[in-house]
């Protein structure tokens, strides 16, 4: 039986698909392994989330993460075609934004995290997948070849998991506004305008 562990990184590198090695330090793989961070924390989420359609979407999202995570791993000189991103993937979660933005009593301003442990669970997961976000960014402007998509992909996916959080607070009856609308002065502006 084969063993998770090779020592092939104990000198502080990894394969990337196709076999080739790299610094485990390399923005490559520390975008890759943010994708990875984010889909364990949404899998947390999931796990603690009694919303069935919430925690069914969610799972669906994970198993495109993987995709994601694979074709960031395989760099373009690799002998192995990386798994494609789609348009029509960025679009599915653009109508699910929509469709919960669309949801009478949805908050749209500041929210302020905690009020709620699986929302808070959700918070915590879009704010990795912004850190992706960001590392993807730094990747292309690197000069790295990435899928176009995926970019587009993760920022609506940040949309939607902060929306998620909004949704089961709804669901809940928790008010999780940062602005206390009895202070005469707003201190923050509108989150949307």
């Amino acid at each position: 039986m084969a063993s998770v562990t090779t020592k092939r990184g104990d000198g502080g590198e990894t394969s990337l698909v196709g076999g080739i090695r790299v610094s485990k330090a390399h923005l490559r793989v520390e975008t890759y392994g943010t994708i990875d961070e984010l889909n364990s924390v949404m899998g947390f989420a999931r796990s603690i989330c009694e919303e069935a359609e919430v925690a069914e979407l969610v799972k669906s999202i994970q198993r495109e993460l993987f995709a994601i995570g694979s074709s960031l791993a395989t760099q373009p000189e690799s002998q192995k075609s990386p798994p494609l991103m789609t348009p029509e993937m960025v679009e599915a979660l653009t109508e699910q934004v929509h469709r919960i933005e669309n949801l009478e009593g949805m908050l749209f301003d500041w929210s302020i995290a905690g009020e709620h442990t699986v929302s808070a669970a959700f918070d915590m997961a879009r704010t990795v997948c912004r850190r992706a976000e960001r590392h993807l960014v730094q990747l292309i402007e690197s000069g790295e070849e990435v899928d176009p998509n995926i970019l587009p992909y993760l920022n609506r996916l940040s949309d939607l998991l902060w929306l998620l959080g909004r949704l089961v607070e709804l669901r809940a009856g928790v008010n999780a506004s940062l602005r206390d609308e009895t202070q005469k002065k707003a201190r923050w502006s509108k989150a949307w305008n």
